[in-house]
């Protein structure tokens, strides 16, 4: 059983545009560039047969919705539902960011360190506005998720409200509420297994390529700081077969080799200063065929980031591992984090290397008043453990996140290496197969 869910953003606001602080004030309205985006949007969703249309009820959201539903040519009936409401932050709502900022310098700095631990008290109540909206969320889930097994759900509400509906399914924590990014009308998927508390796959994290925009803006408030594009290799023949390859050294298929040339494309105009790459064939030569587009740029490959080793199991598929190893394959799959691989390697063994080679990375290119972009291309199991470690998550929620072959992953450092890092987006693939959802073979690691 599988509930898919798309969440999307509201167009820009009258608020968004002046860089107000809306919250629950329902006074903002969308702009005119606002319905662009908004019509860009309902044009991506337009042949998706949407089992149940959800709704915020404050008006910047509503619109958005009702673009998104003429635009639909299964027309789905809109449902206003007032769990999806943003934010409440009224101490703030109708300041400009930059007044808040001056006048309440150690709420703000809360607000955008420890998010969860900002407290507001507003006519003889105290309001905790994330975890509040974190609550809110979790009730949301519990009263739709049930109504909808094996269907598919659209959800158009605000940048908060999103980034709860997404750490709660998840199980992150509300610390982590400003670690994911959430653009003006964006495009996030998540996979539901069962109800609300069963295992979540993130499919993807704020799409924006059909705003014409291929990846999410990159604007510190600081003008520093590292922007690293995380990629998985292209297809091979082993993937396309669903044989396990682990370090197997298993080059590129025909179709990966495309892949990888799209993943050129759609990278072509952003400036890199940097690459890294696993030394295995199939990420170096995804890396090689990117890096076209950038001829200075030298790649260096580190260790560290080669796949998960799968000791015995490599070469082998599914039924083959499961007549030799009884039950272990569904352990893998259930409870990942407490398999030891045939003469291979655990997940806290590929967890301590892919940690310590990213931050090493990190390390060796932030610069003081500086902005970089590198580009690191890697493997399934690699950028899994990865992004599962920036969003606070641990080994076991292995399985919560997806990477499809060429896709892209966005991870911005605003504020050095102890700062908490922002997933811009995860696992972008449009630029593959035109569409919002991941077509990627779904084999083996």
């Amino acid at each position: 059983m599988t509930t898919r869910v798309i969440i999307v953003r509201h167009g820009q606001s009258s608020y968004n545009a002046q860089k107000m602080i809306q919250g629950r004030c329902n006074e903002s309205i969308i702009t005119e560039k606002g319905e662009i985006q908004a019509n860009l949007l309902g044009k991506a969703l337009s042949n998706l047969k949407i089992d149940g249309f959800y709704c915020s009820p404050l008006q910047r959201a509503h619109k958005t919705a009702q673009i998104i539903q003429e635009l639909n040519q299964h027309q789905p009936n809109l449902t206003v539902a007032e769990k999806l409401r943003e934010i409440n932050l009224p101490i703030w709502e109708k300041w400009k960011k930059e007044d808040v900022k001056r006048e309440y310098p150690n709420e703000y700095k809360q607000w955008k360190e420890k998010p969860h631990e900002l407290k507001m008290t507003f006519d003889g109540e105290e309001i905790y506005p994330v975890l509040d909206l974190y609550r809110q969320a979790e009730e949301f889930w519990q009263e739709i998720i049930p109504h909808h097994h094996n269907e598919t759900i659209l959800i158009t509400a605000h940048n908060g409200i999103n980034r709860c509906l997404i750490l709660t399914a998840l199980g992150m924590e509300a610390s982590h509420y400003h670690s994911i990014q959430q653009s003006n009308c964006c495009i996030n998927v998540l996979n539901f297994t069962g109800d609300y508390g069963q295992p979540v796959q993130l499919e993807s994290l704020n799409q924006t390529s059909h705003l014409g925009m291929p990846l999410p803006d990159y604007r510190p408030e600081q003008k520093q700081g590292l922007r690293l594009l995380l990629v998985r290799h292209g297809e091979t023949e082993w993937n396309r077969l669903s044989r396990f390859q682990g370090v197997k050294d298993i080059p590129l298929n025909d179709n990966g080799r495309q892949q990888a040339q799209k993943a050129a494309d759609f990278l072509k105009d952003i400036p890199l200063d940097f690459a890294v790459t696993s030394p295995l064939s199939r990420p170096k030569e995804t890396a090689e065929i990117i890096l076209q587009n950038h001829p200075n740029i030298t790649l260096t490959t580190k260790k560290d980031l080669e796949e998960i080793s799968h000791g015995l199991w490599e070469g082998k598929l599914e039924k083959e591992i499961e007549a030799e190893y009884p039950g272990l394959l569904n352990q893998w799959k259930e409870k990942p984090e407490t398999v030891q691989m045939p003469e291979g390697e655990n997940l806290d063994d590929v967890w301590q290397r892919a940690i310590n080679s990213w931050q090493e990375i990190v390390k060796e290119n932030l610069e003081d008043g500086k902005m970089k972009t590198g580009l690191v291309t890697a493997h399934d199991a690699i950028n899994k453990v990865i992004i599962c470690y920036l969003l606070g998550l641990k080994p076991a929620n292995f399985w919560n996140i997806k990477q499809g072959n060429g896709a892209v992953t966005v991870i911005d450092y605003h504020n050095g290496l102890d700062g908490m890092p922002i997933l811009q987006a995860i696992n972008l693939t449009s630029h593959l197969s035109g569409g919002v959802f991941d077509q990627t073979a779904a084999g083996a690691l």
